[in-house]
């Protein structure tokens, strides 16, 4: 019993207490594997379960740092290869790049400078240039305005902007567009070096004019770009920062066919560009952007909006204080007198034409044209027919007109070409579109009578008259009124305009005797054969009628209607040619055109153009209305100008109430009174009988119809000296 109990203390005891007990016995027995490192193996067990991550990222590592050796390898080859190219290319267009100031005008075109009668600017054409300035010269506002809108940090960059780039990759990719479509990011010298065409001259056999050369110019190619910062770097090389920013200014398209800002701030502002002020540097800065929209010329309040973003720009970047913004933005830029007229648009595309191509449509030099234009009278005309298509004509009407005035002498002094005033390159009614001119004509027929023998007071019988046309058969003359009124003068016949005695005058004095007349006194386009010839049935131009009238204004002598007087290179004054019409031979005699005058002055007193009278002003005219009323005209004349005017529709759709002695005579009343305004009111150069001409009743027969007029003179002189004895003369 003894020995069990024993026992289990014992082993209660060892369980109770076990670390106190073997922890001597374990240190004891385990004392030589200790020194020979008996644990080891026991790590060395648990050592092939880390063994293979520590080989993986050696393996990982050692792969890692090889590749990255190789990229770092093959970078940096690459980018000193890259550097090396780019440098070769940056300085063989360095070697290539010409002197800065052969940069300055770069046009393929030159201009043509349009001077009126008084030596005054009114229009341009071509390429204008309005010679060289440099950032030094201009104004500092100008300046200013091109840097804060194009380029903020143009003198900072060297050429490209990665800042830039990325931005507007940014903008562009944000908007919905490719990266490179939309914002370029291209620096200031970027966008000169486009300017430049990348240095690639145009060449005809290459484009095939100057507007698709422009367009390849203005490509925006991946490849495209990586030349042009190319070219830039250069650029940036070879030229300081004021160089490069001077050929900008001086190539920079702004609209209105100004090249360069000295030309454009002369064209809008009439100025230097060394003059301008903030206000309107910030305009021509904000034509950068699209210079044909925000021209002011196009558009004056939309240009003006724009200058106002560009002060904006200006005093965000330290140039102008907030009061000069604030002063510049209350009063904007605004158009100078010439440029704001934009008048005798369609006169400068004529006289365009009146001298070679080479020197003024296509021309390679800058030339001046003297003209015969008074920009007094052009505006008289604009006016006057502003006037009645507001106050005479109902809204919507698609009805046309034009007007022509000139001197006697065939010098255009203004010209209309139709409603729209400020054109350049429009249909010209004036000299383009070929009407009938209705009884405008008759004036040649009665000249060709008067000159063959026949007197103002003659007379004349209007009756019914049907004559045999062949191949058209039997044809019926009728006046206006659908009445015959007998027996009347001549005068009579041509104040009332009446058709029939036009025709038996015309059929009297011989229609190829007319035709002749009509063709010199300058009316060149083809005539009628038959006697429809009298009633204006041929088609002619407001031109060609102005300038006939015209030679019977002066005395009977035709007249060429010109409107060059001189054409020129700018800088040099020997005319390269003069003058191009003017007086030419006499159709009708002296005494003939007097009294031809005297009718038709009676027809504005009291006849068909009452309209036209200006009080305390000798007017002498025709009113001419065509069939159907498709064209409507009045042509006169005081002692000191020649007077067109035609009204109808593109489309020779029929006028609606509307005759020669209407519309068409009140505008060319309202021209002339203004034109006349300031003159001395001097007579006509017309007869002036002591009385007006009646029918001598007896001398009934001394009619067309009996042909007793169409003798020689001597024989008419007596036949009015016996009615003169007998009562009938107007002595």
């Amino acid at each position: 019993m003894t020995e069990p109990r024993r026992g289990k203390s014992k082993l209660v005891a060892e369980r109770r207490y076990p670390a106190k007990k073997q922890a001597p016995k374990a240190q004891t027995q385990k004392a030589a594997p200790k020194k020979a490192k008996a644990k080891k193996p026991a790590r060395s067990r648990r050592s092939p379960r880390k063994a293979p991550s520590s080989l993986f990222m050696r393996l990982f590592g050692g792969l890692f740092g090889w590749v990255f050796r190789l990229i770092w390898i093959v970078t940096s080859r690459v980018a000193l290869v890259g550097a090396l190219v780019l440098g070769i290319a940056v300085f063989y267009i360095y070697t290539t790049l010409p002197q800065f100031s052969d940069l300055l005008d770069g046009r393929a075109r030159g201009s043509v400078t349009l001077m009126d009668r008084n030596g005054s600017v009114f229009a341009w054409r071509g390429e204008q240039f309005g010679g060289q300035i440099t950032a030094d010269t201009v104004s500092p506002y100008l300046k200013e305005a091109i840097i804060a809108t194009e380029d903020r940090r143009f003198y900072k960059h060297f050429g490209v902007s990665p800042r830039g780039v990325a931005s507007a990759i940014k903008i562009n990719l944000s908007e919905g567009r490719s990266a490179l479509s939309g914002h370029g990011g291209s620096t200031l010298t970027q966008q000169t070096a486009k300017l430049l065409c990348l240095g690639v001259p145009f060449d005809p056999k290459t484009w095939k004019n100057q507007t698709e050369y422009e367009a390849d110019c203005r490509r925006g190619s991946l490849t495209r770009k990586i030349k042009e910062a190319v070219y830039a770097l250069a650029m940036e090389a070879r030229y300081s920062k004021d160089d490069i920013l001077s050929i900008y200014m001086n190539r920079a398209y702004l609209g209105a066919g100004a090249n360069g800002f000295e030309a454009a701030a002369q064209r809008y502002f009439g100025k230097s560009a060394a003059e301008v002020n903030i206000a309107e540097s910030a305009m021509l800065a904000g034509l950068l952007t699209a210079p044909s929209r925000y021209a002011p010329t196009s558009n004056l309040e939309r240009s003006q909006e724009r200058a106002g973003i560009v002060l904006l720009l200006m005093n965000q970047q330290g140039y102008i204080t907030d009061d000069e913004r604030a002063y510049a933005k209350a009063h904007p830029a605004e158009l100078s007198d010439t440029a704001e007229k934009r008048a005798g648009g369609y006169f400068a595309d004529w006289v365009m034409g009146a001298g070679p191509d080479f020197l003024t449509r296509d021309t390679t030099e800058d030339v001046v044209i003297d003209t015969t234009f008074d920009q007094r009278i052009q505006t008289a005309a604009e006016d006057a027919l502003t006037w009645v298509f507001e106050n005479k004509v109902r809204e919507g009407s698609k009805a046309q007109a034009a007007i022509i005035v000139m001197s006697a002498d065939g010098a255009v002094r203004a010209m209309v070409g139709g409603r729209k005033l400020k054109v350049s390159g429009a249909f010209n009614r004036a000299t383009q579109a070929k009407r009938q001119p209705g009884s405008s004509f008759k004036p040649f027929v009665y000249a060709t009578a008067l000159d063959m023998g026949w007197s103002y007071d003659s007379p004349i019988v209007d009756e019914p008259l049907t004559l045999s046309i062949p191949g058209s058969g039997p044809w019926s003359p009728q006046n206006y009124d659908r009445k015959f009124h007998g027996t009347v003068t001549l005068t009579d016949a041509l104040r009332h305009s009446y058709n029939i005695p036009a025709v038996k005058l015309a059929m009297d004095a011989g229609l190829e005797n007319v035709r002749t007349v009509a063709e010199m006194f300058g009316i060149e386009s083809d005539l009628a054969q038959g006697p429809a010839l009298a009633l204006g049935a041929s088609e002619t131009t407001l031109l060609e009628m102005t300038g006939a009238y015209a030679g019977i204004l002066n005395g009977g002598s035709s007249v060429t209607p010109y409107g060059l007087k001189s054409l020129r290179l700018k800088g040099d004054d020997t005319p390269l040619m003069g003058q191009d019409g003017g007086l030419g031979e006499r159709v009708i005699t002296p005494e003939s055109a007097q009294e031809l005058i005297y009718m038709m002055y009676n027809a504005v007193q009291s006849g068909t153009g009452a309209r036209a009278q200006i009080p305390g002003v000798e007017v002498a005219g025709k009113t001419g209305t065509t069939q159907a009323a498709r064209d409507a005209w009045f042509m006169g004349f005081t002692a000191d100008y020649v007077a067109g005017v035609w009204m109808g529709y593109d489309d020779n759709a029929p006028l609606t109430g509307v005759t020669g002695g209407g519309l068409p005579a009140e505008i060319w009343q309202k021209t002339m009174e203004k034109v006349q305004e300031g003159l001395e009111p001097k007579p006509l150069p017309m007869i002036r009988p002591a009385a007006p001409p009646t029918v001598n009743p007896q001398f009934p027969g001394n009619t067309a119809s009996s042909n007793s007029r169409s003798g020689d003179k001597a024989d008419n002189v007596l036949l009015d000296l016996l009615g003169a004895i007998f009562g009938g003369g107007n002595n």
